[in-house]
């Protein structure tokens, strides 16, 4: 039997996530993922890329707040603001999205940890970034501040077969995905189209090609050659290396933690 082992809510892109036992899945993802990011005071995204320390920055959130905490960094606490005056930011090839600059505070504290001039930003209510029509269902289809998909999910089993590959193993957290899963044969997410969990159907559309990120040690930010290395050996594919595959909510409801993955397709 395929079930739920793991939820992860990434608040921040880039910053670290955290578990939670049940979650709201809503059409844009996972209920809280990836709905700030901290950009350029031009507009433009950042990430492990370009900063590996926004890997040990760890938001928590209760109710409407937001605290960040960093290792030997005094923390900070503010309220969430999803509406107002937008400002445009830029993510990949999605240009113009609506967001909510969360106040010079959140700024100044990211601006410190970083070494540079950013801004936290949130995205607006009522916002629709759309996904590539060449992978979307519904033609409303949409994502926050994720690469590029709502859901990213991963089968414990595929973890396991890749470290068996490797020298040291990794943790599920260098691939940063949403939704884990187990019981299943390594890599069987590849080959489903449509799942069900609960109420909650998702459709697998697209493997998610991997990047540096998943290269940087986010305990140390230490950098190697692994996991790309191993799996650009067996895991090839004309989008590149992949491990995991991006999905898209169909309706919205509760998921939990040990509930059953039907395989509809």
């Amino acid at each position: 039997m395929i079930t739920v082992s793991t939820l992860t809510y990434y608040p921040i892109k880039a910053c670290r996530g955290f578990d939670v036992p049940a979650s709201n899945v809503q059409r844009m993802g996972l209920e809280h993922d990836r709905r700030m990011m901290v950009v350029t005071p031009d507009g433009e995204f950042l990430t492990q890329r370009e900063y590996p320390r926004l890997a040990l920055v760890t938001p928590t959130l209760k109710n409407e707040a937001v605290t960040l905490s960093a290792p030997n960094f005094e923390s900070i606490q503010f309220t969430v603001q999803s509406s107002g005056t937008p400002s445009p930011v830029n993510i990949w090839s999605s240009s113009g999205v609506d967001a909510i600059d969360q106040g010079d505070e959140a700024a100044i504290w990211f601006s410190d940890w970083l070494d540079t001039s950013v801004r936290l930003v949130h995205m607006a209510d009522g916002f629709k970034r759309k996904l590539n029509p060449s992978y979307a269902i519904n033609a409303d289809d949409h994502t926050g501040f994720a690469d590029g998909y709502p859901i990213l999910i991963i089968s414990e089993e595929s973890l396991q077969d890749l470290n068996s590959r490797l020298d040291s193993t990794l943790p599920m957290n260098r691939f940063r995905p949403n939704l884990v899963v187990k019981g299943c044969e390594p890599f069987a997410e590849d080959t489903w189209k449509r799942i069900r969990i609960g109420d909650v159907e998702m459709a697998l559309v697209k493997p998610c090609p991997r990047c540096v990120v998943t290269t940087i040690d986010k305990e140390t930010l230490a950098k190697s050659k692994e996991p790309l290395k191993t799996l650009s050996g067996y895991r090839n594919h004309e989008l590149g290396a992949i491990f995991g595959m991006n999905t898209i909510p169909l309706n919205e409801g509760k998921i939990e933690t040990g509930m059953t993955v039907e395989i509809l397709e």
